[in-house]
């Protein structure tokens, strides 16, 4: 082994060996009801959580179960635990002990849709569509014929009709009634990537520079949002091993109708990256530390 080099030091995930190690922060990158078990004992160690999961994603036990289709046994830590969107809740997730990291397709969604539906300038009447397209990363770790090399590799299929999990994460934090959304997922027969393509109509915008302007109100002091001119869109090549989300559109005024382009990969921006993003912010570092 060369010198310098030593293998990751491995510890059982019980709350006395956290304790002992002394460790500040866990991250848990488990199933549901795995993050459920293990949360309220790390927490009880005096460590703070970072969870990938969807485990503390919703407000309410309820909506958990209707989505999840399991029972929430730990709903207390449901009103604790902080949505992990720095662009939305920055203040809130600053020193927090719980912090749920929002899932790919909706951090997509949500950067593209809520400062449109904040500033009040979508006509929620004729409904939001979702149209989102994931690497073959974002679909999952859990093996199934769907997700294996012969079914993706040259092919592209939907899935997630109408009950998909990550849907209550953009009503919820765009401030969207289910009647106003449409999400279709798709699997794209490649790596990492998700890229989205939202299509909705607008009230009382006259030209494409005050959509844009909307947007840059919002997000101009993100480091990881990055926006195009209008009629300029992003892929997956702009995105790909970086934590940005970046965001275009067309818009055509005479309809009134918009179609935005959203691209971040999934494995950082949408997964370890914001993950990253969120520790910086829990415990003090800069936020952009090791990201960029």
């Amino acid at each position: 082994m060369p010198l310098g080099h030593h293998p990751p030091k491995t510890i059982s995930a019980t709350p006395e060996a956290i304790k002992q190690e002394g460790l500040d922060l866990v991250f848990l990158a488990t199933p549901p009801d795995v993050s459920i078990e293990l949360t309220p004992p790390i927490l009880a160690a005096g460590t703070k959580v970072i969870d990938l999961s969807g485990a503390f994603r919703l407000q309410d036990a309820e909506t958990y179960s209707r989505w999840y289709g399991q029972r929430h046994t730990a709903p207390t830590l449901l009103a604790e635990a902080r949505y992990g969107l720095p662009e939305f809740y920055r203040d809130k997730i600053r020193g927090a002990r719980l912090v749920s990291n929002p899932g790919c397709y909706p951090t997509a969604a949500n950067l593209a849709i809520r400062p449109l539906v904040n500033a009040q300038v979508v006509d929620r009447a004729r409904g939001i569509v979702c149209d989102a397209k994931s690497g073959v990363t974002g679909a999952g770790r859990k093996p199934s014929l769907r997700t294996s090399f012969g079914e993706v590799t040259g092919n592209f299929s939907a899935y997630g009709f109408w009950e998909h999990r990550h849907v209550p994460e953009v009503l919820q934090n765009s401030g969207l009634g289910e009647r106003e959304f449409t999400f279709t997922a798709h699997l794209l027969p490649v790596e990492r990537g998700i890229l989205e393509t939202v299509y909705l109509r607008t009230e009382r915008i006259e030209k494409a520079v005050d959509l844009l302007a909307v947007y840059e109100e919002c997000y101009a002091d993100e480091p990881f949002v990055r926006l195009y001119a209008p009629g300029k869109i992003p892929d997956l090549h702009a995105v790909r091993h970086t934590n940005f989300c970046d965001i275009g559109f067309v818009f055509d005024v005479a309809s009134q109708r918009v179609t935005i382009v959203v691209a971040l990969d999934n494995l950082l921006k949408g997964a370890a990256g914001q993950a990253l993003q969120n520790m910086n912010l829990v415990l003090g570092y800069s936020e952009t530390e090791a990201l960029l």
